[in-house]
């Protein structure tokens, strides 16, 4: 739970600076504990002995995927995708609008924009996009 929760943090300052420190260490365990690990399906990807990947999957959604900034760009990402791909027809994430990466990597990879908001019912209040997968 805890490294889950630490390269959640890493992942999410590195990608999104302007968000930097929105939660707090223990705030982030918190989540972790009561949340993705009560409700979520977990995959990890492991460098050694150290997590470099996560994605929480619950019922035809993406609640979670982040990889390390150091594990980034060597197929850990699409790895964890491919676990979700496996096991659902659909699959539907939100991302931020601001998040170029990420909306790239999602996009390459078959998920299509759906809708765009203005962020007024996410926690951070940052326009967000919501993608959808379907198997062929």
């Amino acid at each position: 739970m805890d490294a889950s929760a630490r390269l959640h943090r890493a992942a999410f300052d590195a990608a999104l600076p302007w968000l930097a420190g929105l939660h707090t260490p223990d705030e982030d365990r918190w989540f972790y504990r009561e949340r993705v690990f009560r409700d979520c399906e977990l995959w990890g990807a492991f460098s050694g002995d150290d997590l470099a990947g996560l994605i929480a999957l619950r019922a035809g959604w993406i609640d979670q995927l982040y990889v390390g900034p150091g594990a980034q760009g060597r197929g850990v990402g699409s790895a964890l995708l491919d676990v979700a791909k496996l096991g659902s027809d659909r699959l539907q994430l939100w991302t931020f609008q601001r998040n170029i990466a990420a909306r790239r990597f999602y996009e390459r990879r078959g998920f299509l924009l759906v809708e765009e908001t203005d962020g007024a019912h996410n926690e951070e209040r940052e326009p967000d996009a919501l993608y959808c997968w379907a198997r062929l």
